[in-house]
């Protein structure tokens, strides 16, 4: 019996010993992610905890998270057997922030002022419906199957698509959307939202505020190889700027994600791998980056809230987009949009990574309204 008890406890240190050295230190990556994905679900995105857990959630490492919904506080709270606990809160206006203990949820704070002025126009350049228009160069059956074939067949989740729009002509021409959403449902722009964030700095160069192709305007490059990077070169993503970015495991991304205080500061305290324009290089960082260099040409922080919208998303009718921003105050790039609309990011600057809050049809007046 004693060796049976002794072989049962040795196991149970070499599980320990294993969860320390191969979860552990993901843990802040699994709560944090958990928690802000089902505040957003549910807050900004009206769907129900289940439908988080078994729709967003469902990736391995993250269904180890324990998730709560304060109702009333208006947070969500998650943890792995009870270790690292996360807390995002939503904010009117200006979505849901993963925050840190050192967070004063009592603090007053700036939302964007939105104007929504409706349009007796049809979609794309208004709300009303869109007619019905069938195009003769059009095979429609294969239009059909194509779109249908975008989907997850009962019980599958290879694709997991929710929403797919076709454009042709300012005109709707096929629109089909997974079990659960329909064109008013909030979802994810996720990455999209860069687009939006490079959208802003033409807007800014337009208006003659900025120019584009000079040296970013980031003192702590002054001195070394990293002074000729210019805004164009980190729109591209061909900074050179050292940046990993692999959400199989902890990296520059997912530590900047789920860790980081600033976010626009994670790309900034980066080497400089190469010479600017000279090599590609994926990162979500730069976005951030940006984000917070976009701040900075603002007197205000009003100002800069009320541009992203007053100036782009309000102005082309993406009204269910939410920017959602990052702590402390900067926008990062992950929006919310409608289905039909746009997309929403966070800084108290905007995260520029993932827009929410925001329809699919909302989303396609990016191209026609442009």
């Amino acid at each position: 019996m004693r060796k049976i008890f002794k072989i049962i406890g040795l196991c149970l240190v070499l599980y320990l010993i294993y969860f320390g050295f191969t979860t552990y230190p993901k843990l802040d990556l699994i709560s944090g992610f958990s928690a802000k994905s089902v505040a957003s679900g549910y807050f900004i995105g009206h769907r129900s905890q289940e439908m988080i857990e078994k729709g967003d959630n469902d990736i391995k490492i993250i269904t180890l998270a324990n998730n709560q919904i304060d109702e009333k506080g208006k947070f969500a709270t998650a943890s792995v057997y009870g270790l690292k606990e996360r807390k995002a809160i939503y904010r009117e206006g200006l979505g849901v922030t993963l925050i840190n203990d050192d967070f004063d949820i009592s603090k007053p704070y700036e939302v964007p002022k939105r104007t929504k002025i409706k349009k007796n126009l049809a979609f794309p350049f208004g709300e009303k419906e869109p007619k019905d228009t069938v195009f003769s160069n059009i095979d429609y059956a294969k239009l059909e199957k194509a779109v249908a074939n975008a989907f997850d067949k009962k019980g599958q989740k290879n694709k997991r698509t929710r929403s797919v729009l076709v454009i042709y002509k300012d005109k709707i021409i096929a629109e089909k959307y997974d079990t659960g959403f329909d064109k008013n449902s909030k979802i994810l722009g996720w990455s999209m939202t860069k687009s939006i964030t490079a959208t802003l700095f033409g807007i800014l160069q337009k208006q003659g505020k900025i120019d584009i192709n000079k040296p970013a305007p980031i003192p702590e490059w002054a001195n070394d190889e990293r002074a000729k990077i210019s805004i164009n070169d980190l729109l591209h993503m061909n900074s050179g700027l050292e940046w990993e970015e692999d959400y199989t495991k902890i990296c520059d991304a997912t530590k900047m994600l789920f860790q980081a205080e600033d976010m626009s500061q994670s790309q900034l305290l980066k080497p400089a791998k190469f010479k600017p324009n000279t090599h590609w290089n994926y990162s979500s960082g730069t976005t951030n980056l940006l984000s917070g260099i976009l701040r900075k040409q603002f007197k205000t922080h009003q100002e800069y809230l009320d541009f992203w919208y007053s100036f782009l998303i309000d102005k082309i009718g993406m009204y269910s987009m939410v920017v959602e921003t990052i702590w402390p105050e900067i926008t990062w790039v992950r929006p919310t949009v409608g289905q039909r609309q746009g997309i929403g990011g966070n800084l108290d600057c905007f995260i520029c990574i993932k827009a929410i809050g925001m329809a699919s049809n909302f989303l396609m007046k990016v191209g026609p309204n442009m």
